[in-house]
């Protein structure tokens, strides 16, 4: 691997090829080639190939890239060739969706325990989860090895959730309340945040009806 610092974007295009590798092995496919990556994801190949050759040189001119050998190389990359435990807190319709998607996730990426702090939530069930209180999330994250935490908690309370995070040992953490958190440097935060991509889109539809009319006007 490069020493040089590897940009956020690359590492954020790696799951990207990841997928699409492991669709490609389920129809046992045993070699792509950078185009052909390219032309289905929508990104230049140049890129691809210049994003992959940061971690080393796993294709092979004329021939491409062997399926199952980048797989599992992109998989040492991202770290995910070991296993991940996941905290989430914040059992509500979010919390629920995320939770029922990871049951089925083939991964050693998973969410192996759910907290909130309202009393009625505290001792369900989600699949095979007891949501648990806050109260035992730090001896919870110790017992389990929990390194990433997911916040899906209102805005009021996401801030008090990352600061008991971080005072439990979770290394990274992944946002989805509509605010910014504060954590100390060397925790990672991910905000995904829904309302910004929909108001985005929105500015979008707008450009689009406004470059129609133009045209209309021209024509």
């Amino acid at each position: 691997m490069k020493s040089e610092k590897i940009s956020e974007a690359v590492v954020r295009r790696l799951p990207v090829y990841l997928r699409y590798l492991q669709e490609l092995f389920k129809r046992e496919v045993t070699t792509v080639s950078s185009q052909e990556l390219g032309l289905k994801l929508d990104l230049n190949p140049a890129q691809i190939r210049k994003d992959l050759a940061y971690f080393g040189d796993f294709g092979r001119k004329g021939i491409g890239y062997d399926v199952a050998y980048l797989i599992d190389k992109i998989r040492q990359i991202l770290k995910i060739d070991q296993v991940i435990n996941v905290a989430l807190v914040g059992a509500g319709n979010l919390g629920h969706a995320l939770s029922n998607y990871n049951r089925y996730v083939k991964d050693n990426m998973k969410i192996v325990a759910v907290f909130d702090s309202y009393d009625k939530k505290i001792g369900t069930k989600i699949n095979t989860l007891t949501v648990q209180p806050m109260d035992e999330l730090c001896k919870t994250v110790e017992e389990l090895n929990i390194r990433i935490g997911i916040i899906t908690v209102p805005d009021s309370e996401a801030q008090r959730v990352a600061d008991n995070m971080v005072e439990a040992g979770i290394e990274a953490i992944l946002n989805f309340a509509p605010i910014i958190i504060k954590a100390p440097p060397h925790i990672r935060i991910h905000t995904a945040d829904f309302t910004t991509d929909l108001l985005s889109l929105a500015y979008y539809l707008e450009n689009e009806a406004g470059k129609e009319a133009t045209e209309d006007v021209k024509s």
